[in-house]
């Protein structure tokens, strides 16, 4: 089967929320209780959001993004906020779509730059980040949209 990549949907909330906790326990970063709003937020579109990767219709993996307004860029840019894949799921491309889609997402809205944070737990990442393009810039890569 096909793994489909689109915008979140609020059905999709409650698989969301077990992703989350996924991506909590792996950074070993405990979330706070999920908030409603801010996913109503995000399945908005208007300051940031939320994608999510399918397969024969369960979800997969997510990725959500912000849109931040900086005067170094005359505008807008994109910071990856999270992006986690089901365990099951690793090997099938899930993370590469779900980024390629953000990456979209931010180039279609006229961001000037995406960001993404890598802490100490993620490091083992950034081999994956590179491969789409981010350069790593500090505690932080970056790419030019």
């Amino acid at each position: 089967m096909t793994v489909i990549v689109r915008l979140a949907k609020s059905e999709d909330q409650s698989r969301c929320l077990e992703l989350l906790d996924v991506l909590a326990k792996a950074t070993s970063d405990p979330h706070e209780i999920f908030d409603s709003e801010t996913f109503k937020n995000l399945i908005s579109n208007e300051r940031g959001s939320l994608v999510v990767a399918e397969e024969n219709k369960t979800v997969l993996g997510m990725a959500s993004i912000s849109f931040n307004l900086a005067l170094r860029y005359n505008g807008e840019y994109c910071q990856l906020e999270e992006l986690v894949v089901d365990q099951d799921a690793r090997g099938k491309n899930v993370g590469g779509l779900l980024i390629e889609e953000t990456i979209k997402l931010a180039k279609k809205r006229g961001c000037k730059e995406y960001g993404l944070y890598i802490l100490e737990s993620t490091k083992h990442n950034q081999g994956f980040y590179e491969k789409y393009g981010f350069v790593k810039v500090g505690e932080e890569m970056r790419q030019p949209l």
